[in-house]
């Protein structure tokens, strides 16, 4: 099996439970989750997020700031004047 059908087989169910296993540092039914696990299990719900989910729901999503123009709102740079440095 390669990676592709491995995430096509992640179901809902078997997503929640590697989201929390990532969260807790443990397994559903309580045993410790190692480094290793971890590290796989955090791709795997980046990969399945990548392909379910829309990006504000995706794990690690920030929102993108409005963006604010240098010169203060309705002010246009025109080319052909110099710059003032204060």
């Amino acid at each position: 099996m390669n990676y592709s059908d491995l995430l096509e087989r992640i179901t809902p169910e078997i997503y929640e439970n590697l989201k929390r296993a990532v969260e807790l540092g443990k397994w559903p039914d309580g045993r410790v989750v190692t480094p290793e696990q971890r590290q796989h299990c955090l791709e795997a719900v980046i990969a399945y997020e990548h392909q379910h989910l829309p990006p504000e729901e995706r794990t690690g999503y920030i929102p993108p700031k409005p963006h604010t123009h240098c010169g203060g709102e309705g002010e246009v740079a025109e080319a052909d004047q110099p710059l003032r440095w204060k």
